[in-house]
């Protein structure tokens, strides 16, 4: 079983500024929760109750938020405020959560290496709280759906949508043969390819499973531009090795580190999680 989660969370958040200049970005409230609160209770549904967060400067406010505050507690004890309370409260008293801290922000595959040693030798998951997911009607979430399928095949497996192929260049991109509907095995991958050069036009998202051969292959992957660790190149190794599936998921997708889609997940969910 897959018990772990692992969550970036060291970012600076700069397409934020002013406001991720003293606040993490993954705590920018989607309404009346913050997004990484969401990614951990998509992990948990999942059964992903050990989740890992590689944080950085100024991110205290991520651990505090999965803390008791015993002075807020107290305050609104025996009011109807209690309430607001309850969904942190389960995850604070039902999921083991662990720190450890990314001093140099090398790209995603050098956070995910930090988390070496809190993870160990299993296959874990990896949440990026940026992308804030939503399972298809009363169906499973993403994190979940995904599980199920490493379950039966036992390997590396990415989450990948359709994006309109002039917005290819914000995301890796895989090239896989069809397994099934929804399920490809991956036979290449592009980071941030233009137009031109992507391989099709599915995009890989922030929700992964990754075997633990996977750190051996970032720390034999060569840094890239800026001096950044990319995945993705780490995963085609895996999947030249080996075998690496992408999957479809069920769902919906925003893009909450961008603008546009933190606005358009605040309004899809004050309509139909808020008020549900």
């Amino acid at each position: 079983m897959i018990r772990k989660c692992l969550f970036p969370v060291a970012g600076y958040g700069t397409r934020f500024l002013p406001a991720t200049k003293s606040m993490p970005k993954e705590m920018l409230p989607i309404v009346n929760k913050p997004l990484v609160q969401y990614g951990v209770e998509e992990a948990v549904q999942a059964g992903l109750d050990n989740v890992t967060f590689v944080t950085g400067r100024g991110k205290r406010a991520i651990a505090d938020h999965f803390d008791i505050s015993y002075e807020l507690e107290h305050q609104i004890s025996g009011t109807s405020k209690e309430q607001y309370l309850d969904g942190i409260r389960h995850l604070i008293d039902n999921v083991n959560f662990s720190f450890i801290r990314q001093n140099n922000m090398l790209g995603l595959g050098h956070a995910i290496l930090t988390g070496e040693s809190l993870i160990g030798d299993e296959a874990f998951g990896v949440v990026l709280a940026d992308d804030l997911c939503f399972g298809e009607g009363e169906g499973d979430g993403v994190m979940a759906q995904m599980v199920k399928l490493y379950n039966q095949f036992r390997c590396t497996i990415v989450a990948i949508e359709e994006v309109p192929e002039d917005e290819v260049h914000k995301y890796g991109v895989i090239k896989g043969d069809s397994m099934m509907e929804g399920l490809y095995r991956v036979t290449d991958m592009v980071e941030k390819p233009n137009k031109e050069e992507a391989p099709s036009n599915l995009a890989i998202i922030g929700r992964y499973i990754l075997t633990p051969d996977i750190f051996e292959k970032i720390r034999n992957t060569p840094a890239g531009r800026n001096g950044e660790v990319q995945i993705t190149d780490a995963i085609l190794q895996q999947a030249k090795e080996g075998c690496v599936l992408a999957y479809q998921f069920k769902g919906r997708r925003f893009d909450c580190g961008s603008v546009d889609g933190f606005v358009e997940a605040t309004n899809y969910c004050y309509q139909n999680v808020y008020k549900a």
